[in-house]
């Protein structure tokens, strides 16, 4: 059985690629999106490169949920939205991840962002900074 390619989440996870980290324990990771919906949307990745979120082991699982639940209230407590939305998509990357943002009306949910368009790091490290759960 041929290994899965590794993903741009493990690399990441791994230090081999850079990010604005928000959190970390033993099961999950939780990072910024380099192309924002909204500021402080957050990626929540399992730490087990699984494609798809059902496939993943129920402690992993809980422990994903568990870590969503963590980011979207702390994205609630420092940005104060209306809303902090949540989305599994799966199709964009193979290793499971959740969309964790802030949002105060449908189109800021449903905004499709330019992932050609250059990331700001430096609003993403303030934003970092601000939401980080350590």
């Amino acid at each position: 059985m041929d290994m899965p390619e590794v993903s741009i989440f493990t690399k990441i996870i791994k230090g081999q690629i850079p990010c604005h980290k928000i959190y970390e324990d033993d099961f999950t990771f939780a990072f910024l999106d380099i192309h924002p919906k909204t500021p402080g949307h957050t990626l929540v990745v399992s730490k087990k490169q699984i494609p798809q979120v059902w496939d993943l082991p129920d402690e992993d699982y809980k422990a994903l949920m568990n870590t969503v639940k963590k980011v979207a209230l702390r994205i609630r407590k420092v940005l104060k939205p209306q809303f902090v939305g949540e989305q599994i998509i799966g199709v964009d990357v193979p290793h499971t991840h959740v969309h964790v943002f802030a949002y105060n009306t449908m189109a800021e949910y449903r905004r499709v962002v330019d992932m050609s368009a250059e990331p700001d790091h430096t609003a993403l490290t303030e934003i970092a900074k601000k939401l980080a759960i350590f």
